[in-house]
């Protein structure tokens, strides 16, 4: 272990072996790594522990620096541990460069199916007696990591002392297709409230949709710039400030060079930090599969379902007069053509889009009698989380108290983190 201090705050580099396979505990093992944070006034003291699942799939535990966000809120009252997901961060990383060395994409494809919610909720029931001794500890999950958390709450509830979630009720029964479904309406309305707010935003996205299906360029890294690409982009206006970093981003596209219009350096840099899954392959790679159970493949939802929304296809728009419809939160095959961090990846993205036998991940039945003290934050509207999946979940966990608001969009855990998570604290303590 090691330990070094940021403005407030005392941080420990902790790492744990765990088995790859929890059914084999004896078979081979991965590395996890975790970041305990505690206020720097309280490092000596007792406090519970509360552990971070991040959004994702696909994401480490977001990097603070001191206090900020809702950090400051928590250390108030325990000592955090900022987990980096299996196959995330500096837990055994999962990207085109590891999986190579799995072999081909039978093999790679059969070594991800243990990097889902079930696998990540084992992996808290293994390090969890190490930090607490025995002791149910506290869990905060934002997006991805509440639907962990609904997992824990259905699988092993006995390590639970208390459940925080934020923007992440999950369906518990609903098949991929319901997911997108319900997502596509969502997002159009996403795209209507940008345009109302910036129209000026209309003629730009269609005059940039324009140029790369003439063009198709290919951004400094080997991205392949497309229509299709360039709506993904819309997976900004989930966010707080993401409709006003769309608009600046599109009013920059283009750069006079001599008699023509070129696509700006920064743009396609900008673009690029934003489209790129270099970083995070596995919430490409495993994106649907956090949603299935039984024995429907996921099948390409999201690209299957879009073409019951023609509105959103690009082609389209271009040969009439119609606003291009960003899109995002979708996963579709062309990501694994288009990105070079995706393309050797294809052959097992498939192979886990046809998978038939995904083991369930909640249990109605048991999280009907749950015993946990339990309160989630739910963002009217949210884009990236259905709003009604997410009360009707609520509903169905005995004793899930709520946050509905609308003052936030799905960041909200950032961008109003202390306030959120006090709420939070505030329900399940009963004191308000």
């Amino acid at each position: 272990m090691t330990s070094y201090r940021q403005p407030g705050v005392v941080l420990t580099d902790r790492r744990f072996t765990v088995p790859l396979d929890h059914t084999d505990p004896e078979g081979e093992q991965v590395e996890l790594f975790g970041r305990e944070v505690v206020a720097g006034s309280r490092a000596a003291d007792a406090l519970p522990w509360l552990i971070y699942l991040e959004g994702g799939p696909g994401f480490g535990a977001r990097r603070f620096t001191g206090r900020g966000a809702w950090l400051g809120r928590a250390v108030q009252d325990y000592r955090v541990l900022l987990l980096d997901q299996r196959g995330t961060g500096r837990s055994t990383p999962q990207n085109r460069q590891t999986l190579a060395a799995r072999g081909d994409a039978v093999a790679q494809a059969a070594h991800l199916v243990h990097f889902r919610a079930d696998s990540i909720v084992r992996d808290c029931e293994a390090i969890r007696p190490h930090l607490t001794g025995g002791a149910p500890w506290s869990v905060l999950g934002q997006s991805f990591g509440g639907f962990c958390a609904t997992h824990y709450l259905s699988s092993a509830p006995e390590g639970l002392r208390e459940v925080f979630i934020t923007g992440g009720l999950p369906s518990l029964d609903g098949h991929a297709d319901d997911v997108y479904r319900a997502a596509y309406p969502r997002i159009q309305r996403k795209v209507e409230a940008h345009y109302a707010r910036y129209p000026q935003d209309v003629r730009r996205a269609r005059r940039i949709a324009a140029h790369l299906a003439e063009h198709r360029p290919v951004l400094p890294n080997g991205y392949t710039l497309t229509p299709e690409a360039f709506q993904s982009l819309g997976i900004l206006l989930g966010g707080g400030d993401g409709s006003h970093q769309l608009h600046y981003l599109l009013e920059g596209a283009f750069v006079r060079v001599g008699d023509r219009y070129e696509l700006s350096d920064a743009f396609q840099e900008a673009v690029l930090g934003t489209l790129s899954f270099a970083g995070h392959p596995l919430y490409a790679v495993l994106h649907e599969a956090i949603y299935g159970q039984g024995k429907e493949p996921t099948g390409w939802a999201a690209e299957r379902v879009r073409g019951e929304f023609p509105q959103f296809d690009a082609a389209t728009a271009l040969a009439g007069d119609s606003p291009l419809l960003f899109t995002g939160e979708t996963i579709h095959p062309w990501h694994f053509e288009s990105d070079p961090a995706l393309r050797p990846l294809r052959e097992t993205a498939e192979l886990l889009a046809a998978r038939n036998d995904w083991g369930p991940l909640y249990d109605a039945d048991r999280l009907a009698t749950n015993e946990v003290p339990v309160a989630a934050a739910i963002y009217h509207d949210d884009m990236y989380v259905d709003t009604e999946h997410s009360l009707r979940t609520a509903r169905t966990i005995r004793g899930l108290r709520t946050f509905v608001t609308d003052e936030f969009e799905h960041d909200g855990l950032r961008a109003g983190g202390p306030k959120v998570l006090d709420r939070l604290i505030a329900l399940v303590r009963d004191e308000v």
